[in-house]
């Protein structure tokens, strides 16, 4: 099970991932950023903890725990209480494509750190793909909602955050297991979240959630949180970090879809032509000769 194992599951991911946007989007008008991640990651870390638990894996050595908390508190916390607050702004639509910028952010820096061989192919791939992003994003903005901008730049520059996890996780990983990673990550930013929630007297906001609030809240932290993230660093053990990252561009498809049920958002023809383009780039970028600087691991624990 080698690279394109591991781009399969990193596409289930991002599909996930974009459904936890279109409910991110439902729910942001009843809750703030900093809530929803409390919410998020919260629920997230009580599914994966005891499932590490039940499987006996391999835990960071502590030598690792001051840089894996680090990249939990980068990612867990601070990305995704931006990324909330990019969709208080915009469409779950438009912000899981700005979202999409996420492979030319990964390749960069996987490039800078020394990380990842940069390759014509999948400059080329990557290149299409967030070229369609940025078209669908530029062609669209008369339709979008006022101000929907400011979102979508915090949402780029939020990427930045994912890019390093992705980049500087594989070898932590190596030294432990994908899901202790995973958890040992997730707990740092969920207990960081919770302190600053409680300090600042966000939580309280929970208390007014209804049924249909915390269904979608659970979903959130069951599906788009646990689930999507064990498959996502599985990705990461398998394939590359730019391929992985490449597949986020399935991402804005599955948010389009869900917010027009959930939100009454349109799925326009900016959005599809911008959709035809990262798929394009997703093929080309994924389809080269297996890279020699990535061997996939033996095993998950």
């Amino acid at each position: 099970m080698g690279e394109g194992w591991g781009v399969m599951v990193a596409i289930v991911s991002s599909a996930l991932g974009g459904t936890a946007a279109a409910v991110t989007r439902y729910l942001v008008v009843a809750a703030d950023p900093i809530t929803l991640a409390v919410l998020r990651w919260g629920i997230g870390f009580t599914v994966v903890l005891p499932v590490a638990l039940l499987l006996r894996v391999k835990w960071p050595q502590r030598s690792d725990w001051l840089g894996v908390a680090a990249l939990g508190l980068g990612f867990f916390g601070l990305f995704f209480v931006l990324y909330n607050l990019a969709l208080s702004y915009t469409t779950a639509a438009r912000a899981s494509l700005a979202l999409s910028t996420l492979p030319l952010q990964t390749m960069i820096v996987g490039a800078l750190l020394g990380i990842e061989k940069v390759t014509a192919r999948k400059s080329l791939g990557v290149g299409i793909a967030v070229l369609g992003v940025a078209a669908a994003l530029a062609s669209g903005l008369s339709a979008a909602p006022a101000g929907a901008w400011r979102g979508e730049a915090i949402m780029c520059g939020a990427v930045l955050c994912m890019a390093f996890y992705n980049v500087r996780s594989r070898p932590f990983m190596q030294r432990s297991s994908a899901l202790g990673f995973l958890a040992v990550g997730m707990g740092a930013g969920a207990a960081a979240l919770i302190a600053v929630g409680a300090v600042t007297g966000r939580l309280a906001v929970l208390r007014d959630f209804g049924a249909p609030q915390w269904i979608a809240g659970v979903y959130l932290g069951v599906g788009g949180g646990a689930l999507a993230f064990i498959l996502w660093v599985l990705a990461l053990q398998r394939a590359s970090p730019t391929r992985v990252a490449n597949t986020m561009t399935v991402n804005p498809l599955a948010a389009a879809l869900l917010a027009t049920e959930l939100v009454g958002e349109p799925i326009t023809i900016d959005l599809v032509a911008g959709l035809v383009a990262v798929f394009a780039g997703i093929w080309i970028a994924t389809t080269e000769g297996r890279s020699r600087l990535f061997k996939p691991a033996r095993k998950f624990r």
